[in-house]
């Protein structure tokens, strides 16, 4: 019996909180690291990312490293409350950020001067759980899937790609799958890359 998504997204986050310091460190080092050699990285020019939040990986050294190398960084930022969307904000070193709703930083940019997903090569996503079907498990509010749905009408251009960014511990053997669910094209984490695509 597949366990259910709020039994997932419980235990895991409880997990995640418990993460020391210490291992924190050690597993963002070696998932920033990965990133940076992968070659879906390496060939992208514009990149969103996300602010860490609730222990997540912390992606400041793949950002540094973004925009050492002349590629362009960006935040998500969450719209207007009825829209449900997310836009991309590109941010540079020093830009001011702003806290929204939720707590989480974002570019404080008018969303007139927002990038959408598809002017992106690659989006590096948040998440509770994922499978190695694809299936990423989130925070349950649904501003990925929501943003990002036009990729599963999709057949053959599909841009962005999505990378989760995750700790080992977070991969489940299967996640109950929903209709509106848009799938990974891969995982990072500080044990390996998982692909699921051929090109990533």
């Amino acid at each position: 019996m597949v366990t259910s998504r709020t039994q997932i997204r419980q235990r895991i986050r409880q997990q995640r909180r418990q993460f020391s310091p210490a291992e924190r460190l050690m597993a963002t080092e070696a998932i920033c690291a990965r990133l940076g050699a992968s070659s879906v990285f390496q060939n992208s020019q514009r990149l969103a990312g996300f602010m860490a939040n609730e222990n997540e990986p912390d992606l400041a050294a793949v950002m540094c490293q973004a925009w050492a190398t002349g590629k362009v960084w960006h935040l998500p930022i969450i719209g207007l409350p009825f829209l449900n969307r997310l836009w991309f904000g590109r941010y540079d070193a020093g830009d001011a950020l702003q806290e929204n709703r939720f707590g989480i930083a974002e570019p404080r940019r008018a969303l007139a001067l927002a990038t959408p997903p598809w002017g992106l090569d690659v989006v590096l996503m948040p998440l509770v759980a994922f499978d190695l079907q694809g299936n990423r498990l989130g925070m349950g509010k649904g501003y990925y899937d929501r943003t990002l749905s036009y990729l599963r009408l999709r057949r053959h251009w599909r841009k962005p790609r999505l990378i989760g960014v995750a700790y080992e511990f977070q991969k489940v053997d299967a996640l109950p799958f929903q209709p509106w669910d848009v799938p990974l094209d891969g995982v990072v984490t500080e044990a390996g890359y998982y692909t699921f695509r051929s090109d990533c």
